[in-house]
């Protein structure tokens, strides 16, 4: 499949590409008619490329049955009114079990979560992404990279073979770094996705990112699409009007090794009256004495 069959995912990732929220009830399990009502207020907020399972979905806190869920209803919800990025990782089988499923259902793409082992080698990473990718022909594939080791040659090695890995979503926090790894794996060749959300877009997008992550657009999308806007326009000065507004509530989803990044966000939508604050561990609810700035930068933003 050429890469012009996939003109319509490559748009896609260009994008605010939102990692939704996975609420849990009062009994711990998946509140399924809370995350539907926080899908369609990110649909009717102008978004239209989700990501189910991405890391502010608490992936890795997630069961295998409960993936599945979390892909069924976000794709059910959406409709056509979004493309969808379905998360998956894992040991092989299980990611490609996810990508079939995904592509059963109608996603356009998967992202495959950075491999969790504490052996990557440069030539398994591309033996690891390849299997996946060869799974799904139809679908486009992104990588999750935040290995600073890994080479940009690798992705190229990869595309080489799997002409259907379109995009990459870069989350290495080093704009050096990632503006060479783009152009050793081939700047036009991939759709660069800055995977370490609004902090970071300026830069990368400086450097060839032409979309970004955003846990934070579940709180409020306007706010990301304000930051796209200016960056797709060129306007670095607005871009950074925008930064300078979600410095802190970004600041404290970064603090302490990234902590509290879910946690923030689930906090911001408890103020709101949006979903509980509920994470599972390894996350942790913010203590009380936290939760105060949380609401109030939230608060700020809905005015």
């Amino acid at each position: 499949m050429s890469s012009v069959a996939f003109e319509t995912q490559r748009a896609a990732l260009a994008d605010v590409v939102a990692i939704p929220v996975t609420p849990f009830a009062e009994d711990g399990s998946v509140d399924q008619e809370t995350h539907r009502a926080l899908l369609r207020r990110l649909l009717d907020g102008g978004i239209t490329t989700l990501t189910p399972n991405g890391n502010t979905g608490e992936f890795y806190a997630l069961t295998p049955e409960e993936r599945r869920l979390v892909t069924e209803m976000t794709i059910d919800e959406a409709g056509d009114r979004s493309t969808i990025l379905v998360g998956v990782g894992h040991d092989i089988p299980t990611a490609i079990a996810s990508a079939r499923h995904a592509r059963e259902l109608g996603a356009a793409m998967v992202m495959v979560h950075q491999p969790v082992h504490p052996y990557v080698s440069q030539s398994g990473w591309v033996d690891y992404h390849r299997a996946i990718a060869e799974a799904v022909p139809e679908l486009g594939v992104v990588p999750y990279i935040r290995n600073a080791q890994l080479a940009g040659v690798r992705l190229a090695e990869l595309a080489d073979v799997c002409p259907n890995v379109i995009g990459v979503k870069y989350a290495v926090p080093d704009a050096a770094r990632f503006a060479a790894f783009a152009r050793d794996a081939g700047l036009e060749r991939f759709v660069w996705v800055a995977g370490l959300a609004e902090p970071y877009a300026p830069s990368y997008f400086s450097a060839g990112a032409t979309g970004f992550t955003s846990g934070l657009v579940n709180v409020n999308p306007a706010v990301s699409l304000n930051m796209i806007e200016a960056l797709r326009s060129g306007d670095f000065p607005a871009a950074m009007k925008v930064w300078e507004q979600i410095r802190r509530f970004e600041e404290l989803r970064a603090a302490n090794g990234s902590a509290n990044n879910v946690t923030v966000v689930k906090e911001a939508l408890a103020s709101l009256g949006q979903c509980r604050r509920d994470v599972r561990p390894p996350s942790r609810p913010l203590p009380e004495d936290e939760r105060a700035e949380v609401a109030a930068i939230a608060a700020r933003w809905s005015i």
